[in-house]
């Protein structure tokens, strides 16, 4: 029985959709693009070139909306993002991609490749997406 484990990228596993905000857009404005884009995280755009990426995931609206009772149209994205946005490099195994995120406490992080990000990777597309499984 050969069990050597084949290899398997971020790039090989990850869902190719990137959807971006602007920081300044409402949680409620934020939420309306996910469900009409059917997706779960946001990546919150650059406000200059120095500065780095967020992201806002369903988590954020949670923790910044709901639980300090406040309304969707109170909050800018800006206020509830995690910044800057860990990526993970495209070419990374999709062991190391697992690792990192259980370490950190992510669901997800973008996927980057030559200094732009192609697509996001998710806990769910590392077995879902998984050929091993």
């Amino acid at each position: 029985m050969n069990t050597k484990r084949i290899f398997q990228s971020a790039k090989d596993v990850m869902t190719n959709k990137i959807v971006f905000i602007d920081g300044m857009a409402t949680a409620k404005e934020a939420v309306e693009i996910m469900r009409q884009e059917k997706v779960e995280a946001l990546i919150v755009k650059k406000r200059h070139k120095q500065d780095a990426y967020g992201i806002v995931v369903v988590h954020d609206f949670i923790k910044g909306v709901i639980i300090p009772d406040k309304t969707s149209e109170e909050v800018n994205v800006f206020e509830i993002m995690t910044k800057p946005a860990i990526c993970v490099s495209a070419n990374m195994d999709a062991r190391y991609v697992a690792n990192l995120l259980m370490k950190v406490g992510l669901r997800m992080a973008p996927v980057e490749e030559d200094g732009e990000y192609i697509g996001m990777v998710s806990l769910s597309d590392l077995i879902l997406e998984n050929l091993l499984f």
